[in-house]
């Protein structure tokens, strides 16, 4: 079976609706879904047939595909369809045949880009993914890459990622930590980034009209598609958003500030040869105190990296915040008297 993007989005979109334990997908239903998402891909798009998912279905069924389990129960004549087990995910299945020989083929193109200045992050992929061909083959690993595959909600990541892609409205079950229980969001994602072995999602909270609304993946309990329609981003610009700031955390209207440091022993060394943001100024004061001078917001993330080198480094500026420090380093020493 041909697996170009249409056929990979309709397998995700059916992926989703197998899983989905509040309603019944019909063969109507799973017909509707799709040109639903894939409509608005194509300008000459004509629809899907129902011999198109009946052949979608028993390509997923397959062993060329991802072996899944299918049940078909009938209220009266009709047939709907849902996984067997509704927490399987095609999303959480190793690749497959196909999805190996065209990811070896995407590495083949990739890989002409490597050593071009613009392209160095090249040089990082291509080992990833070549591991991630030889994973059915057991191989012997010659590299780990820092990931967390406990981390919980990971299962939500792919079904994300196809809702940004598609330009799919959500109404997300979502429980932050110190809440007793979930609540409902009307969300519509547009970015998904990673920091500290975490993934988060970004996007327009409807209800609150900010389009920079913040949900970690592992407090969502879950994901429904929802009947409003799509509301495009065209007010922030991703790349840039996270410019001044340390991880994902953008305190509201908060401003840009020149923070100084100095870090003594090894974690000079350190921070000089892993920078703590971008806008990073190193300069040693002696053999032993590297002076670094920032420019970005101050949230919560740069709090905790600062927290972490503990003896290891002074604050010298804003004095706002080699107070708040203080008083928080102040406040833990008391644990230990």
């Amino acid at each position: 079976m041909a697996f170009n993007k249409n056929a990979l989005a309709r397998y995700k979109i059916l992926d989703s609706c197998f899983r989905n334990v509040g309603r019944k997908y019909f063969i109507e239903d799973l017909i509707n879904a799709c040109n639903q998402a894939l409509g608005g891909l194509k300008s000459d798009y004509n629809g899907i047939s129902r011999r198109q998912i009946f052949d979608d279905i028993a390509f997923m069924e397959s062993s060329g595909g991802w072996s899944i389990e299918l049940c078909r129960s009938k209220i009266g004549r009709r047939v709907f369809y849902r996984y067997v087990d509704t927490k399987f995910s095609i999303n959480n299945m190793p690749l497959n045949a196909i999805e190996v020989e065209q990811l070896q083929s995407a590495i083949d193109v990739i890989s002409q880009f490597n050593g071009m200045p613009q392209f160095t992050w090249v040089n990082e992929m291509i080992p990833k993914l070549k591991q991630g061909l030889y994973l059915h083959k057991e191989p012997t690993v010659l590299i780990d890459f820092d990931s967390n595959l406990y981390l919980k909600g990971l299962e939500h990541l792919g079904l994300l990622y196809n809702s940004i892609y598609l330009k799919k409205a959500l109404t997300i079950i979502y429980q932050p930590f110190g809440y007793d229980q979930p609540y409902e969001i009307k969300f519509h994602p547009y970015f998904l980034k990673q920091y500290n072995n975490r993934w988060f999602l970004f996007g327009l909270n409807f209800e609150l009209g900010r389009y920079d609304w913040n949900l970690a993946i592992d407090r969502i309990v879950d994901i429904t598609d929802s009947t409003q329609v799509f509301i495009e981003n065209t007010v922030i610009n991703w790349p840039e958003y996270f410019e001044d700031i340390i991880g994902v955390t953008k305190p509201t209207n908060g401003p840009l500030e020149e923070v100084t440091l100095h870090f003594f022993g090894k974690s000079g060394n350190y921070v000089l040869s892993k920078p703590l943001h971008g806008s990073q100024k190193s300069k040693w004061i002696d053999n032993q105190t590297l002076e670094v001078k920032l420019n970005l917001i101050i949230n919560n993330e740069f709090e905790r990296i600062l927290l972490s080198f503990s003896d290891q480094v002074k604050i010298l500026t804003p004095k706002h915040f080699v107070n708040k420090i203080s008083i928080m380093l102040a406040n833990a020493s008391k644990y230990y008297l």
